[in-house]
């Protein structure tokens, strides 16, 4: 069957005349033809009518008349409406359209039926200058599924009617016909009680509840006398709704009038969601200024704040019922990612405790082509409900991030950080030495050796450091502590025990104190000359900061959201890898082979000799012996790095050895694309409860009993502890902590 096509016959430049019936007729203007059809996009129906009438499209609001109905103007503002246009008409082959420009808008208001704004003269025109006030108890109680949280009651002044028109066209353009007459119909009473609000704010009335329950609904004006009434009940053996009575004339003209609408956070979250979509940083001071400007409503921070809150949860879906989909959310991602680990712990209340993610992908691409090397550390999450994200990531052989597993918990505990590496454990089940860089606080110490019991832990130098620094405050001045902190970094990434002793002799130079803090740190968990376990050069656990960033982007959304988005970040950075990998030709990763060049150019300034066998003495600024068989040069460059040193280079080309041979086999290009083999796959959409006779069993989650606390949240920052803080020295007796002003040192 042929689409159906209507030719639509445009006009623009008129105005519209309101006759004694109330029906409208359109006057004046020029008029042009456009067919169109059900799969007419409204952007390219806006294009041709611009290019036609010379207008700006984003500017210009459509109209048309229902058929056999010349009171009421259809606005089409979506391609939905447009195609409801085209159905409407029938079996006609034209429908009359009217352009409007919003510059025109309130003028062209003035003709239409009469409204509040249009009735009024230029002595006594009004703008509201609204106030807030509890909406009435009994009022919040009744309402069916419609959240009240004030009444807005307005403060008349005088301004020109036309500031009115101006101020509250957008409105009055929008909402003016969402209430028609007797005999409309809704498919509920909360959708009815929603078009009689924006109703009452487009003809700037206000309105109060008469009767109110799930049978039927009567409204009358708020101003004393009015005789404007409304009255809707449910029709007889339907569900819908239908108008059954109404008064559409006001008699409450006048400045002596208080007009005043009903604002709910609801309401204003219904308004802002499409702009809050858009533009996720939409902040609730633009939110007040533009309902305001737009519908003359003012709004303080906070109410503007619970609104915004209100429009993100029906954009992203609740809180709370994101706990109750965790069970099912688990099941999902191991069904749709067979070998993943997803599991979920509560409390004896069945609120939430914690919960364990790994994919698939990431515990193959760790097991097969990355460094026997994780990195925990953990970040804030600021969402509603508060929470800790633990995290276990490694790096790949390009040296960039790999998310191997993660979890969110209440809070960063002992007992948190024990069941979350009981499940890495469980999860990557390794069968070689681990060697894990982290902090050494909040139990994590004594959980690493307690379940790894094999395995290595390096303190993570920023931390300690920072202790360091902490610990010290105080007791020396910025300089004497700037030396400290730099000796203490020399420290840790000497490869010798003759050079870490130097470093540590020079901390003793400075302060016997600092001296003991350093010997009693237990050198052996992160100071290279003494480390058992292979960092490969890592000294800190902050190497997941890319990671933390997405955390950072996704931690507001509710949580069973922020774990897709999270896994959707892996998997296009899985496809970005292994696509970019597939056009490297070298040998080894970019990064790898760029370090191998650099030892390479070294190697050609020095001299080598044969000692015995696979042994060689090789000069140069020093003199170091490398044996080739057992991997090693006395420098411990080579042991370090997993990288031939500079000495062990200068020997292959002496002994007519490729240098590529004595690299570690994890900066292969060929290790490198065996991390990303495996694809980490979408989550179904649908959350659907198993039915009938299926095992998965369903347990009840509730969310935490934290919230968020009241005020700005504190954002995690990366410490520097190279910049370290000048503390005041005072001038007159040069002690620390004060200046000469407060001294009080005679």
């Amino acid at each position: 069957m042929a689409t159906k096509r209507v030719i639509t016959i445009v006009q623009s430049g008129g105005e519209f005349v309101a006759d004694k019936d109330g029906s409208l007729s359109y006057n004046g203007g020029d008029a042009y033809a456009i067919d169109i059809d059900h799969q007419t996009k409204l952007a390219d129906f806006k294009s041709e009518i611009a290019e036609m009438f010379n207008c700006n499209a984003n500017t210009m609001i459509i109209k048309y008349f229902l058929p056999g109905n010349n009171r009421t103007l259809i606005t089409v503002s979506k391609d939905k409406d447009l195609q409801r246009m085209v159905s409407f008409a029938g079996e006609a082959t034209t429908v009359d359209v009217f352009v409007i420009s919003e510059e025109g808008a309130a003028r062209n208001t003035s003709n239409m039926p009469a409204s509040r704004s249009s009735r009024t003269t230029a002595s006594e025109a009004i703008v509201p200058c609204v106030a807030l006030v509890e909406a009435p108890a009994d009022v919040t109680q009744r309402m069916d599924n419609l959240e009240v949280d004030v009444a807005i009651e307005a403060i008349s002044c005088s301004l020109p009617s036309g500031a009115i028109e101006e101020r509250h066209h957008k409105a009055a353009l929008q909402w003016e016909n969402t209430i028609t007459g007797v005999d409309q119909r809704f498919n509920s009473f909360s959708e009815f009680r929603d078009a009689l609000h924006k109703y009452s704010i487009a003809h700037g009335f206000a309105y109060k509840y008469k009767k109110n329950d799930s049978h039927r609904v009567t409204v009358k004006c708020k101003s004393q006398g009015c005789p404007w009434r409304i009255y809707a009940s449910k029709l007889s053996t339907t569900q819908l709704i239908c108008i059954k009575k109404m008064n559409s004339n006001h008699t409450c003209e006048g400045s002596a009038v208080k007009a005043g609408y009903r604002a709910t956070r609801g309401w204003v979250g219904s308004i802002i969601k499409e702009k809050l979509k858009a533009s996720p940083n939409y902040k609730p001071k633009d939110i007040a200024d533009d309902i305001k400007r737009e519908y003359g409503i003012q709004l303080n921070y906070s109410q503007a704040w619970r609104a915004k809150e209100i429009a993100r949860e029906q954009l992203q879906g609740s809180y709370k019922e994101a706990y109750t989909q965790l069970p099912l959310f688990c099941e999902k991602i191991k069904e749709s990612n067979p070998g993943s680990f997803a599991a979920f712990t509560t409390k004896e209340d069945s609120s939430f405790h914690r919960l364990f993610v790994s994919f698939h992908a990431s515990i193959s691409g760790f097991q097969q082509g990355c460094r026997p090397l994780l990195f925990l550390d953990q970040t804030p999450l600021n969402s509603k409900y508060q929470g800790e994200l633990l995290a276990a990531t490694a790096v790949d052989g390009n040296d960039a991030i790999f998310p191997v597993a993660f979890a969110v918990v209440d809070a960063e505990t002992e007992d948190n950080w024990h069941w979350f590496l009981q499940e890495l454990k469980s999860a990557i089940s390794p069968s070689e030495e681990i060697t894990f860089v982290a902090h050494f606080e909040n139990g994590l110490k004594n959980s690493i050796a307690e379940v790894f019991d094999k395995g290595h832990h390096g303190y993570c130098l920023r931390h300690l450091a920072d202790k360091l620094n902490k610990d010290l405050k105080g007791q020396f001045s910025h300089e004497a502590r700037r030396f400290l902190i730099n000796d203490f970094y020399s420290a840790a990434y000497a490869p010798k025990s003759e050079t870490f002793d130097r470093c540590v002799e020079n901390i003793k130079g400075i302060s016997p104190e600092a001296y003991e803090w350093v010997v009693q740190s237990q050198p052996e968990h992160w100071a290279n000359a003494y480390f058992s376990g292979i960092r490969y050069n890592h000294m800190t656990s902050n190497v997941g900061q890319q990671f933390y960033s997405w955390v950072s982007e996704a931690h507001e959304l509710p949580i069973t959201q922020m774990i897709d988005v999270l896994r959707g970040k892996m998997m296009e950075a899985i496809c970005a890898r292994r696509e970019e990998s597939n056009q490297w030709i070298t040998k080894l990763t970019p990064s790898k082979e760029e370090m191998l060049q650099k030892e390479t150019s070294v190697a050609r300034s020095l001299q080598v000799l044969l000692l015995q066998g696979s042994t060689y003495e090789v000069r140069g600024e020093s003199v170091d012996t490398v044996d080739m068989d057992r991997l090693d040069c006395s420098c411990k460059g080579w042991q370090l790095s997993g990288l031939p040193c500079c000495h062990a280079i200068a020997v292959c080309e002496c002994s007519d050895r490729s240098p590529y041979d004595y690299c570690s086999r994890y900066f292969t290009v060929e290790n490198y694309r065996q991390t990303y083999t495996e694809s980490i796959h979408p989550l179904p959409d649908d959350f659907e409860k198993p039915v009938n006779g299926e095992s998965t069993m369903i347990v009840t989650v509730t969310p935490p009993p934290t919230k968020r606390p009241p005020g700005r949240p504190k954002m995690k920052q990366v410490e520097t502890i190279d910049v370290i803080k000048r503390q005041l020295q005072c001038g007159k007796c040069k002690g620390l902590g004060h200046n000469r002003k407060t001294c009080k040192n005679v």
